[in-house]
């Protein structure tokens, strides 16, 4: 197997679980209003705080390590130079739905790079708007490694 994509999708399963286990945690708890947000205890914002970590990390690692090393499994030939044209490369070959739903992803892992501390407002629509984006990520998650499994041969799914 690959060695790069094999060490980039096992990082970002490792991501992928721990968010959706912070997601199945935080369930009954969505959509947040300011004032939830401002009750929960410290547990509650712990959990918050790993789901928002975790969405970035996976969001990034795909997009940083992960996509590149599709795009080497599966030998396309050209110059991929912009992160666009890969996007665009990976979604034209099948390996992701959208390209633009894909940097809709990446504009959310942005918004977590601010911080709103006073301002529970924001923070709550923040994380509303991850949170119902986050099934997306993992699927997307599920949808390259389905298809870079085409590229791997049999032996696919043993090695992981």
């Amino acid at each position: 197997m690959n060695t790069a994509y094999k060490s980039s999708l096992e990082v970002c399963k490792r991501h992928a679980d721990r968010l959706a286990w912070a997601m199945s945690w935080l369930r009954g708890k969505f959509p947040l209003s300011p004032n939830t947000l401002q009750d929960m205890e410290d547990t509650e914002l712990a959990v918050l705080d790993q789901f928002s970590t975790r969405f970035s990390k996976l969001q990034d690692a795909m997009g940083a390590k992960l996509f590149p090393a599709v795009l080497e499994l599966t030998k396309e030939q050209g110059e991929f130079s912009a992160f666009l044209d890969k996007l665009y490369r990976l979604e034209k070959m099948g390996a992701i739905s959208s390209a633009e739903h894909w940097l809709l992803l990446r504009e959310m892992r942005n918004e977590f790079s601010h911080d709103y501390p006073d301002d529970p407002a924001i923070q709550s629509a923040i994380l509303n708007k991850a949170y119902n984006l986050a099934g997306d990520l993992l699927s997307t998650l599920n949808q390259i490694e389905i298809f870079a499994a085409k590229y791997l041969g049999s032996n696919a799914g043993r090695d992981l």
